[in-house]
């Protein structure tokens, strides 16, 4: 059957993390699924920098389960999360993955869906936005490409806790004000470009919203966290079921 899935937030922080283990087990099932497309809408992993070996090596699993799956003819889309940066170098470059920084549409099974990881989604968060912007500038990618491994791993775990602290701290407001700046991001996204289906990530909050906008039904996801429930969105012709991923390796 034709379908879409897209997982965001797993957060993986080693090898030995049990949902690293999970990830593998999903990707495994999605070898014997051979959806048409699936999309990793950031903070797969905790930290991620470029290229380098100390990621790359701690993952070899992950790496070649997903590297079967686009040999076997999976397309794959990444979406750089606020923890997982500078992904082209070896996601696409290496890997053939496509990667997007930011807010990308694709015409999937009979529908258009916007897809972001979310971090942009509250514009009154200037200093998340800056520091954003900062991370991308040419100046730290090239010290995340050219340090040593070492000096690489020891920033971006400081970096990674940082993030994990500030986020932390904002997603201590209630799930009520949370679906509140989810709902004004849908209005300015649709307003923007129309969509059929909008999915993203990053507040750790999962939702499923069926709305009207002018007069076009339109859904909305927020894919939650696997700190909490690993789910999964699985995009068929006919549906779209944000379902835990246990379920999902059983059905």
């Amino acid at each position: 059957m034709s379908r879409a899935l897209f997982i965001s937030d797993l957060h993986i922080r080693s090898h030995k993390d049990p949902k690293c283990e999970l990830f593998a087990r999903f990707l495994e099932r999605c070898a014997r699924l051979r959806p048409e497309h699936l999309f990793l809408v950031g903070d797969i992993f905790d930290l991620w920098v470029a290229d380098r070996d100390y990621f790359v090596s701690a993952y070899d699993e992950i790496i070649s389960r997903i590297r079967a799956l686009i040999d076997s003819g999976v397309d794959i889309y990444y979406f750089e999360g606020n923890h997982d940066l500078d992904l082209r170098p070896f996601w696409q470059e290496r890997l053939r993955l496509k990667v997007f920084e930011g807010p990308a549409y694709f015409d999937l099974l009979g529908r258009t869906v916007r897809v972001e990881h979310g971090d942009q989604m509250d514009p009154d968060d200037k200093g998340y936005l800056f520091l954003r912007w900062l991370l991308r500038t040419p100046a730290l990618r090239g010290l995340g490409r050219n340090l040593p491994n070492a000096a690489v791993r020891w920033i971006g775990e400081r970096a990674s806790r940082l993030s994990r602290d500030y986020t932390s701290q904002v997603k201590v407001i209630s799930e009520s004000e949370v679906r509140a700046k989810f709902l004004r991001h849908i209005d300015s996204a649709f307003a923007e470009k129309s969509f059929d289906v909008l999915v993203c990530g990053h507040v750790h909050v999962a939702d499923d919203l069926t709305l009207d906008r002018e007069g076009r039904t339109v859904r909305a996801f927020n894919l939650g966290t696997w700190l909490k429930e690993p789910l999964v969105l699985d995009l068929t012709p006919t549906s779209e079921a944000l379902v835990p991923v246990a379920q999902f390796l059983t059905d």
